[in-house]
């Protein structure tokens, strides 16, 4: 009798404890809460002399309780593909750049693009100037696209 006891009490425990944590989880508005994203402080930079290829930049904040990923940005104000760009520095002040397929905002945590890290490259409409507005549509894995807009900045003018 005592051997069977004990052989029932512990998955009895050990369910227990997960409800406990379940029910923690689900206290603390955790549960079942979905990504959800906002995006601020758009900017896109002036490209330097001739070139025409240039960066913009977001903050991008998920104040729910799941994790998402930018995928992709589209915008009809530039005729050009839109790539996410992740920049790794080399000893110095040398840096390298790369496309990256996305990149993770996690739940409760700010996604902050700079020149430095993550950004996104595209080639600048023709005409843009400083002050400009360019409209973008942000694209995530699990959220609904959305739209927002970039100021047109110079490089180091209260910008990155």
């Amino acid at each position: 009798m005592t051997d069977t006891l004990l052989a029932a009490l512990t998955p009895v425990a050990a369910c227990s404890l997960a409800l406990g944590g379940l029910t923690t989880w689900a206290g603390a508005g955790k549960a079942g809460s979905p990504a959800r994203i906002t995006v601020s402080n758009g900017r896109v930079l002036l490209p330097y002399g001739d070139g025409t290829d240039t960066a913009a930049l977001f903050d991008i904040a998920n104040v729910g309780g799941a994790d998402d990923r930018l995928v992709s940005v589209t915008s009809n104000a530039t005729h050009s593909r839109i790539t996410l760009s992740g920049h790794r520095m080399l000893g110095g002040r040398a840096a390298y750049k790369t496309d990256v397929t996305s990149a993770g905002v996690p739940a409760g945590g700010v996604l902050s693009m700079s020149p430095r890290g993550v950004d996104l490259t595209l080639r600048a409409g023709s005409g843009w100037r400083a002050g400009d507005l360019v409209p973008f549509t942000l694209h995530f894995e699990r959220s609904a696209p959305v739209e927002t807009i970039a100021v047109v900045v110079r490089p180091g003018a209260g910008g990155p």
